[in-house]
């Protein structure tokens, strides 16, 4: 029995967090999972290990959502390498993409000291890359499903992933197996957006590959994660403190953007302490939102009847922040991207702000190891300026996880009920996973052996090879599907037809059925023939033959010749103007006909080409023309 290997490769996001990026082969295709970078790692450092795959191969590039993590290198490899696939992606991934990457481009450059020479071989893409890689991108809405008519017969559909706007899991169908990819998801339903959905009307999938970013850790509830972090933000501020919130410009920001401005408004004492969201993209961001609110949760789109949700009461957008100019004498709390504090505003506003004990740094995403955000949560006694200077670290650092992951309860009941044959952990720090993956094993003990998924943890670069027995299996559909129940089950007592005796039944095992066999990229099914443009591309039709045979005799004589050598004749005649009229003689029930009259001095056979036709015919022309030359 053959057997197919499907290999599944981290390029990124392998036992780390930060440049998620999966290579998965099958049946002569080839597959990227989002296309991320490290935000730990500036420059060509960052990109996943794009030498492991050969661009020119790659059939479909699949972008879950639009943080960096899983997006950033989109532009280097779709412009920059040789890949000419596809890519596809949610509509609002699209459009913030363009604006988080546009962001991005400029806060490298002006963390390389504003040099902008395209021969440097650490710039890993221009403006104009950017655009060309967007004007490439394919859209695809939730449950709508994309066949590329490949031979591996390879379709996929987006499931909302709750995790950002237009964050999407993808359900994929390859070579007569299924694998469900989530990236990242939530299972908790905040503010604005919906949490993840389940898959439906489909059987387990045979691969899982899903996220581990939190391993075993439990969240809190979510009333006392937005009581500590408003709590928190209150005590620094009445302090005369200033409090700086690090976050990506879009994404989360915008849900700690609701919990702030409702906390403010239930709070008047706090009313006269301003709350900026210093961000270039703060107008586009909220157009952006307000396009997509359909995809929200029902709060915010029964909001939406009555105004604007994100138009903040006591929130300030800053296009433009001068750091050095900034007023900041009196308390205010300060939304400032990037959310690990690499670059850009939030590391400015930290650098100045990091030496006043009355000041204060919430933290209220995943940190990715690497970068100040993470290396800050343990309280060192010093920290590094962007210029290079150590300063002492005085204020305070503190965090609550509002970045949209599930936590160890969520996922487990998550793949638990997607019941995979095998799960691949991805996303996580080598301890979590790990600690994850021991969970995990401990749970399907319980399982016999044979029902228990196989679970793999790979570090980055290292194959997953998962051998498949090929299917030989046919779908029988449309009218072989239902067989008439027996006599006797629609039948009442004392012999009499029941009311529902046109009732159908799904045939026995055992039972024969004999139809078209199709196969058609991987997938076979069995129909009748007047089921074919129903259930398949394939169209029914015929073959009409004629065959003129010289004949000069009379018709009483071809007449009475033909009765003589077959029976079940059928002769109709069809009168004419000149008298002499046309005689056609009918046989197999109108499958072969003789013609005579039509065409003077011949007798013409007409059949319509099978397997009875075109031997009647051979033997009605043969004896016809031997009939001929004998009388």
């Amino acid at each position: 029995m053959s057997e197919d290997i499907m290999t599944i490769t981290p390029l990124g996001s392998g036992q780390e967090v930060g440049r998620s990026c999966h290579l998965l082969t099958f049946r002569n295709t080839t597959i990227l999972l989002d296309c991320g970078i490290h935000p730990g790692y500036d420059g060509m450092a960052g990109l996943p290990f794009f030498d492991r795959v050969d661009p020119e191969q790659v059939d479909v590039l699949l972008v879950t959502h639009f943080h960096l993590d899983h997006a950033a290198s989109l532009p280097y490899f779709t412009e920059r390498t040789g890949f000419k696939g596809r890519i596809f992606m949610t509509h609002p991934t699209k459009a913030v993409i363009r604006l988080l990457l546009g962001d991005y481009l400029k806060l490298m450059n002006m963390k390389r000291g504003g040099i902008k020479s395209e021969e440097e071989s650490d710039v890993l893409y221009t403006e104009a890359d950017l655009q060309s890689c967007v004007d490439k991108i394919e859209l695809i809405d939730y449950h709508q499903t994309i066949d590329l008519n490949l031979p591996s017969g390879l379709k996929f559909h987006a499931l909302n992933a709750g995790h950002v706007l237009g964050a999407a899991m993808f359900f994929i169908e390859i070579g007569g197996r299924s694998v469900l990819y989530t990236g990242d998801y939530s299972m908790e339903e905040d503010r604005h957006l919906m949490a993840a959905e389940l898959p439906k009307y489909h059987v387990s999938p045979d691969v899982l590959i899903v996220e581990s970013t939190y391993g075993v850790q439990v969240h809190a509830s979510r009333a006392e994660r937005e009581a500590r972090f408003t709590g928190t933000i209150e005590r620094i501020v009445t302090g005369g403190g200033r409090c700086l919130i690090p976050v990506f410009a879009l994404g989360r920001a915008q849900e700690l953007l609701l919990i702030l401005d409702e906390y403010w408004q239930e709070h008047p004492n706090l009313q006269s302490i301003p709350i900026y969201y210093a961000s270039k993209m703060a107008n586009r961001a909220l157009r952006v939102y307000q396009t997509y609110a359909n995809m929200m949760n029902a709060r915010i789109r029964s909001q939406m009847d009555l105004g604007n949700p994100f138009h903040f009461s006591h929130i300030k957008n800053l296009k433009s922040i001068d750091v050095n100019n900034f007023d900041d004498r009196g308390p205010s709390v300060v939304f400032a991207s990037p959310g690990m504090l690499q670059s850009g505003v939030s590391r400015q506003l930290f650098d100045r702000w990091a030496t006043d004990p009355k000041n204060g740094v919430m933290l209220a995403g995943y940190a990715v190891e690497h970068t100040l955000a993470k290396e800050i949560q343990s309280q060192p006694k010093e920290v590094v300026t962007m210029e290079g200077r150590r300063q002492p670290l005085n204020c305070l650092v503190d965090y609550v996880s509002f970045s949209a992951h599930v936590d160890f309860v969520q996922n487990r009941d998550f793949i638990t009920t997607v019941n995979p044959r095998n799960i691949i952990l991805v996303h996580g720090a080598k301890e979590e996973m790990g600690r994850l993956k021991g969970a995990l094993m401990l749970h399907y003990n319980k399982l016999p052996e044979n029902k228990r998924p196989t679970i793999a943890m790979p570090p980055n670069e290292v194959d997953v090879k998962l051998i498949f027995t090929r299917r030989r299996s046919a779908k029988v559909m449309g009218k072989l599907a239902e067989a008439h129940a027996d006599e006797d089950e629609v039948m009442e007592g004392d012999g009499v037809p029941a009311a529902n005796s046109s009732k159908v039944a799904e045939p026995k095992e055992g039972d024969s059925v004999q139809g078209i066999l199709v196969t058609q990229q991987n997938s076979s099914k069995i129909v009748a023939a007047e089921d074919l443009a129903a259930y398949t591309p394939l169209r029914t039709g015929s073959v009409s033959s004629r065959l003129h045979v010289p004949y000069a005799g009379k018709v009483e004589t071809l007449s009475l010749f033909l009765h003589e050598m077959y029976r079940g004749i059928e002769e109709t005649h069809e009168a004419q103007d000149d008298g002499e009229g046309i005689t056609t003689y009918s046989l197999h029930a109108g499958q072969v006909k003789v013609v005579f009259g039509k065409t003077k001095g011949m007798a013409t056979v007409e059949w319509d080409c099978s397997p009875v036709g075109d031997v009647s015919e051979y033997d009605l022309s043969f004896s016809i023309a031997f009939f001929k030359t004998t009388f």
